[in-house]
């Protein structure tokens, strides 16, 4: 990599700006931060592209009510990259005006021009989100309970 660290810990704080500010009017600017043929993997997709991103997150959008990032922490050593965030949302049509928290991590590699290209979210489908849902969120309970016993 090509960039001296400072400019990485720049880049990095952009990015971390923009992942904070994200919103349905500047999804688009995707680009600006991640190379064309970035990979997005999560718990729920795998993806290469950057419409294809642009595509989940707008997604998130359109699924969640008031959807947003906090960055907690950022990291940056070489190309490697990590960022640690609180995603904070309320579901559709469940439990109107209860806000949700998932905590994960994005594990970010910087290309030599500083673009994304691979971003990789760590976070626990199961205790985040599933033990939230009604029925489910009990059978996930039921079996955590099960295999800590």
């Amino acid at each position: 990599m090509s960039q001296a660290p400072d400019t990485l810990n720049q880049r990095l704080a952009g990015l971390a700006a923009y992942f904070e500010s994200l919103s349905p009017a500047n999804v688009s600017e995707l680009s600006r931060y991640y190379a064309a043929h970035a990979r997005f993997k999560d718990p729920f997709n795998d993806v290469t592209g950057i419409p294809n991103i642009t595509r989940i997150f707008e997604h998130m959008f359109v699924a969640l009510i008031d959807p947003r990032f906090v960055v907690t922490q950022q990291i940056c050593q070489g190309e490697q990259c990590f960022l640690t965030w609180e995603f904070r949302f309320q579901f559709r049509n469940y439990r109107v005006g209860t806000e949700q928290v998932i905590l994960g991590a994005s594990h970010l590699v910087l290309d030599a021009q500083g673009l994304v290209v691979l971003h990789r979210d760590y976070w626990d489908a199961a205790e985040e989100l599933y033990e939230k849902l009604p029925l489910v969120g009990s059978l996930m309970r039921w079996l955590k309970r099960r295999a800590n016993s």
